[in-house]
């Protein structure tokens, strides 16, 4: 057991969670700031038995044997491209990736007729990434299947919260059902034009941490302090008493203007080296979305740490908490017992 980490009793499963669908009620999944503590915990669990499934040698079930997965991504993804695509297989699903590149979106097709196509492909899920914040939920409400945000602007990006949370779960060998109750995490970077940091906020607080984020002050959102968190400009104070730290890249895409003088002058202040992992607990793990950028905002002796380092378990848990997710968005429509319609569905 991780020293000074929080520790849960796991509850029987049939008294951690409401019976059948309302345990998640929701058709979509399009960010964690619509999900309650609970709702977030029942995920969470669910993907345990992936992970499982995905360290045997045979990895594959027919949970989702029938069912048609498009992931219509309309801005560029690797892991999460591949995730998403491995987990539907894993499932049994037909999975077809849809590319903006070489879509109808380059000869002038609005968001809106995009969805009625899609919608007219009967899919039975939809995995969308959009660089528009609010583009998610905006199709999710013209099509008829539930739809999965994969990352939608500076908006949100849930599946990534989820994996993140189950990973510090899994590295604290906390049991299923545990919550993350007074675990101190620093996040650090971009925090401005991060959905990846905005959805872990908002997960993280809601399992009970206490989360600092550090930026420079044009990289900090105003009122961050609204969301629960606690803001340092300086990242050695930030370092101080945390157990879990996580790294965040600079978004140049998203950026207009300067926001940094340098990349060498924000590495000074801002990398993550092992000198300065050392102001954290003395264990910490350390954790990163990817695409990392090694010498700028995390140095390889802390990104490629055997203990310490996280990054590759959480591209691991990535996988399982995306079949979670596609597993239990249409227990509904492939008549789950327990999950009919007329219990009735959150939009």
């Amino acid at each position: 057991m991780h020293p000074s980490t929080p520790t849960s009793p796991a509850a029987p499963p049939s008294a951690r969670y409401p019976a059948g669908g309302l345990a998640f009620p929701h058709r979509d999944l399009t960010g964690i700031g619509r999900l309650a503590r609970h709702e977030i915990l029942f995920l969470l669990d669910e993907a345990e038995q992936w992970v499982e499934l995905n360290r045997q040698s045979q990895k594959r079930a027919e949970v989702l044997s029938g069912l048609t997965i498009i992931n219509a991504f309309f801005e560029n993804s690797t892991r999460t491209l591949l995730s998403f695509e491995i987990a539907g297989k894993r499932l049994g699903a037909d999975v077809v990736n849809m590319h903006a590149a070489t879509s109808s979106v380059k000869k002038g097709e609005t968001l809106i007729d995009t969805a009625m196509t899609l919608n007219a492909m009967r899919a039975d899920a939809i995995v969308i990434r959009h660089a528009s914040s609010g583009a998610v939920r905006l199709i999710a409400e013209k099509v008829d299947c539930p739809v999965l945000n994969a990352g939608d602007g500076q908006h949100e990006h849930p599946t990534q919260a989820l994996l993140d949370a189950l990973t510090i779960r899994h590295a604290l060998k906390l049991a299923p059902g545990s919550d993350l109750n007074g675990l101190r995490v620093t996040i650090c970077g971009d925090i401005l034009h991060s959905r990846v940091a905005r959805s872990n906020i908002l997960a993280l607080t809601a399992l009970g941490c206490d989360v600092s984020v550090c930026a420079p002050p044009a990289l900090m959102p105003s009122e961050i302090e609204a969301m629960g968190v606690t803001p340092f400009h300086d990242f050695d104070a930030a370092l101080k008493g945390a157990q879990v730290v996580m790294m965040l890249r600079l978004q140049q895409e998203r950026m207009s203007g300067q926001f940094i003088p340098s990349p060498r002058e924000y590495r000074h202040l801002y990398g993550l080296t092992l000198d300065r992992l050392a102001k954290a607990e003395a264990d910490a793990f350390v954790m990163h979305p990817g695409p990392m950028n090694r010498g700028v905002e995390i140095d390889s002796q802390v990104a490629d740490h055997p203990t310490r380092s996280l990054i590759t378990r959480q591209v691991e848990r990535g996988v399982a908490i995306r079949m979670a997710c596609l597993d239990v968005l249409t227990r509904r429509a492939r008549g789950v017992p327990g999950w009919a319609e007329e219990q009735g569905v959150l939009a």
